[in-house]
């Protein structure tokens, strides 16, 4: 009778079936209805046999076929998806497609997609010493599981041993898969969990040549060790590079369990890896998620991570995503859903610091891992004077051995990707032409940051403002430009946090309605853990190895926000995502160490960072622990968000994964979801000009306290708040109030954005949302 059953449901599905090449075939996720899929897991006991038997179901007509001479090649079943995600990614021909889309329970098909990848001093920058306040108290060894989806994880790594941990939670479900060098004794009790999926890389890219990677979960790039041993690390006293940044490596939470996901290969992740990555996390039992990756703004209806993040989301799981490496461009951020934790990069106020004194007796603060004695004052050679066109960014084969042997080449910082590839090999292509050594000079768009790599010949990098002048000696006709290095080590104290200028900013294009990023992180020249085959510089010329290494991008942010999430989760188990993701965003700070405003590197711009650079602030662990009050949101709260950007039932089933009908008896408004910050979309092609916004606050704090409101007014912008004051009498009580923006008429019409903030003050604390007003056209958003 079940398999009848089952007969009925494919027959449309064979019906429509014909033979088709295997020339044509890509990679779907497809996406199923919950409802229809779990009534059918009653019947077989699991979703993957219904998938298998819709694949054979295909190939069984397609060997019936007759004169067709073209390869009758089947479709393939790449993953099963079942937890965060319902569905399957499989490689179909477009005509196994369109029969698919007939089947009873199909809800959409979207073609897999490549994304990309987006420490001793971070955590007392963040306030969190060893043994310490936060990292001492009782709860702090709970078994709290952060699970990372990246590279892979070195699983010998000193970061990663379990030396006095307890034994495994019981409640773990993971495993620990074997593979190419890695047994299941590579994990231990404190590497809990390992797992790799290569089913969609493979089918995309062909067979890992396991001369360069490994078809398991060890790391061959080293990016998922580092940001893994930054979430979660232990303790590693005397870490450094080169001697520089010495002191205790930890990760954030570095008593938590790792679970790692190996998702990202050479070339990127593929998608359809990502989610199974996701769906097991989840099954697997993480109470954690750091996601330091993301492929295209997108609705949220073909956002596929963001499909699969509500998921893991509605069974508990915090997400942190980093925003992307695309900054300073506005609207480059990424992984914008408002059940996600967006994450920004910004500096610390430690420095690998350099100074680069030219021959005119101009002297310039730059960045280096070099260390030791200064260079001699040495010729500079530039474009032209280096090599033939195109020298001027030092790439392969651009810079004549004649001109460049024994002196200093100064490079330009490409635009492009200038985060995830470093400019190691400008240094490599430097020392082969004969090079002394190297300037690197940043663009107009990379303002003031200053990121440094571990080049294999003495080299500084500088800011925008000394490249300017730097170039204008070389072109100033005053006889032979020169230049020394001065190496000055680890220098700390300086003005921080402030944004990098790649951070990518808001607002979002795919949807204005919430500020994003959320908040920002650590995320700039990161110490972390280095695998021992790889060299710091990943240059294969480079025969150094070592147990860490300097990272910059919003993929290093993103882990710091993750480990903090774990310690809240510590401290607050019964605290939902959307809570702890409250406390972190209204306990922010805006202003940096020296008391000034949180500054911003990008551009070139003296100006100070705006919510759309740093959404609500920098995270604060210590306050964040006991935030007073918190905004929470429940699942459904986020499908009324859907309703409210007038998603259709179509398209809200596809993040819903279930069939899902907006309340017709309320008016819904994107202003009502109950987020910890406030984004005030004025349209231009509209007369009204006041927009109400509704929250919900939850007492955390003290039982019987009282908050009065203060607002600091975006320019242009009146605000009205009603109530103004908030009296609690209980602990986890709840009082809601309104907030009115009037656009004034003087200035509503010109197409900008203004920030303000909108504070609840009592005796004890500070619960601060920022505002974020623009002036846009509807249509210049998805």
């Amino acid at each position: 009778m079940v398999y009848r059953r089952i007969s009925l449901l494919l027959l449309v599905l064979m019906a429509a079936a014909t033979s088709t090449s295997s020339a044509d075939k890509q990679t779907y996720i497809v996406h199923m209805d919950k409802a229809k899929i779990t009534a059918l897991d009653s019947m077989l006991g699991e979703s993957r046999k219904w998938y298998e038997q819709v694949m054979d179901s295909i190939t069984e007509l397609s060997t019936q076929e007759e004169g067709d001479e073209e390869d009758n090649s089947p479709p393939q079943l790449l993953y099963s998806y079942e937890t965060a995600i319902t569905g399957f990614a499989a490689k179909l021909s477009t005509k196994q497609l369109e029969s698919l889309k007939k089947l009873e329970g199909f809800l959409s098909a979207v073609p897999d997609e490549i994304m990309i990848l987006h420490t001793t001093h971070s955590p007392q920058f963040l306030g969190l010493h060893p043994w310490r306040g936060l990292l001492f108290a009782p709860h702090f060894f709970n078994d709290v599981i952060i699970g990372v989806i990246d590279s892979g994880i070195w699983p010998e790594h000193v970061s990663f041993h379990d030396l006095g941990m307890p034994p495994v939670p019981s409640r773990w479900k993971g495993g620990c898969e074997e593979g190419t060098n890695f047994t299941s004794s590579n994990c231990n009790r404190k590497l809990i969990g390992a797992r790799a999926f290569f089913a969609g890389h493979e089918s995309r890219r062909g067979y890992i040549n396991e001369t360069q990677d490994f078809r398991s979960p060890r790391d061959s790039q080293g990016h998922g060790t580092h940001t893994t041993s930054i979430a979660a690390g232990n303790v590693e006293p005397g870490a450094s590079l080169f001697g520089m940044g010495k002191g205790f490596a930890s990760g954030m939470m570095y008593t938590s369990r790792i679970a790692a996901y190996k998702a990202c290969y050479a070339g990127g992740c593929v998608t359809s890896d990502v989610l199974a990555a996701i769906d097991k996390a989840v099954s697997d039992g993480v109470d954690i998620l750091s996601l330091s990756l993301g492929g295209s703004s997108s609705p949220y209806y073909v956002d596929l991570v963001a499909i699969a993040s509500l998921g893991a989301v509605q069974e508990g799981v915090f997400i942190a995503a980093s925003a992307g490496n695309t900054g300073p461009a506005a609207s480059s951020v990424l992984n914008s859903a408002p059940w996600m934790m967006t994450v920004a990069a910004s500096s610390t106020d430690r420095s690998f610091s350099a100074i680069v004194k030219l021959g005119n007796g101009e002297t310039f603060h730059g960045a280096s891992l070099n260390s030791g004695r200064p260079t001699q004052q040495l010729s500079l050679v530039y474009g032209k004077t280096a090599g033939e066109e195109g020298a001027e960014l030092c790439n392969g084969g651009t810079l004549s051995p004649e001109l460049v042997k024994g002196h200093i080449v100064v490079c330009d910082r490409d635009n492009e990707s200038p985060v995830e590839n470093g400019n190691s090999e400008k240094g490599e292509e430097v020392k082969i032409a004969g090079g002394a050594g190297m300037l690197l000079l940043n663009t107009d768009d990379q303002g003031e940051e200053l990121l440094v790599d571990p080049h294999i010949l003495p080299a500084a990098s500088v800011g925008a403002s000394a490249a300017r002048s730097i170039r204008k000696y070389l072109t100033s006709g005053d006889g032979s430009p020169t230049a020394a290095i001065v190496f000055r080590g680890s220098v700390y104290g300086n003005p921080a946090p402030a944004v990098a200028a790649f951070s990518s900013r808001g607002p979002s294009l795919s949807d204005p309605y919430v500020i994003k990023p959320d908040v920002t992180a650590p995320g700039v020249n990161i110490l972390g853990a280095w695998p021992p085959t790889l060299s710091p510089s990943r240059l294969n010329s480079d025969g150094r190895r070592v147990k860490f290494d300097v990272l910059s991008g919003t993929s290093m942010s993103c882990p710091h926000v993750a480990g903090i999430a774990a310690l809240l989760k510590s401290t607050h188990k019964d605290w939902s995502p959307a809570a702890i993701k409250s406390a972190l965003m209204t306990t922010a700070y805006t202003q940096n160490n020296k008391g000034s405003p949180i500054s911003d590197m990008g551009f070139n711009s003296s100006d100070p960072a705006t919510p759309f650079s740093y959404g609500s602030g920098h995270v604060n662990p210590m306050r964040a622990a006991n935030p007073g009050l918190i905004y929470d949101i429940a699942h459904d709260d986020y499908l009324n968000y859907l309703c409210s950007l007038n998603y259709s039932s179509d398209q809200i089933s596809r993040v819903s994964r279930q069939s899902f009908n907006c309340p017709n008896d309320a008016i819904l408004s994107p202003g009502d979801l109950n987020y910890p910050s406030f984004s005030v979309v004025f349209d231009l092609d509209s007369e009204n000009n006041s927009i109400t916004h509704r929250r919900t606050v939850t007492n955390v704090g003290f039982p019987c306290s009282t908050y009065v409101v203060r607002v600091q007014e975006p320019e242009g912008v009146t605000v009205e708040v009603e109530p103004n004051v908030l009296k609690f009498r209980h602990f986890n009580q709840k009082l809601s109030y309104r907030v009115s923006f009037f656009a004034n008429g003087e200035t509503s019409g010109s197409a900008h954005a203004a920030f303000g903030s909108l504070s609840w003050v009592s005796w004890k604390y500070t619960v601060r949302s920022p505002i974020a007003v623009t002036w846009q056209q509807s249509q210049d958003y998805f």
